[in-house]
C-alpha cells in the first residue's frame, strides 16, 4: 500500500502548489454550488491547503479527501 500523506511540510507554497489547491477548491465549490466567500468555502479551502501541506499532491486524490472531510460525496440514486 502506497503512503499518501507524508509529514507536514512547512515550506512556502510555490505557484504550482497554489494552482493545484485553487483548481481543487474551484472544482469542489462549483460541484456543490457555493460562493467563494461563504463559511463553507473557507472550510474547504483550509482543508485543501492542510491536506496538500501533509503531502497529498495528486489533485484527484486531494479533491476526494476534501470532499470526504466535508461529507460532500454524491449519493447514488
Amino acid at each position: 500500500m502506497r503512503q499518501t500523506v507524508a509529514e507536514r511540510s512547512s515550506a512556502p507554497f510555490e505557484s504550482r502548489d497554489l494552482q493545484i489547491c485553487q483548481r481543487v477548491f474551484d472544482s469542489i465549490r462549483t460541484k456543490i454550488n457555493i460562493a467563494k466567500d461563504c463559511e463553507e468555502a473557507e472550510r474547504i479551502a483550509a482543508i485543501t491547503v492542510e491536506l496538500y501541506r501533509q503531502g497529498v499532491r495528486d489533485p484527484d486524490h486531494l479533491e476526494t479527501l476534501v470532499a470526504a472531510a466535508r461529507g460532500l460525496f454524491e449519493k447514488s440514486h
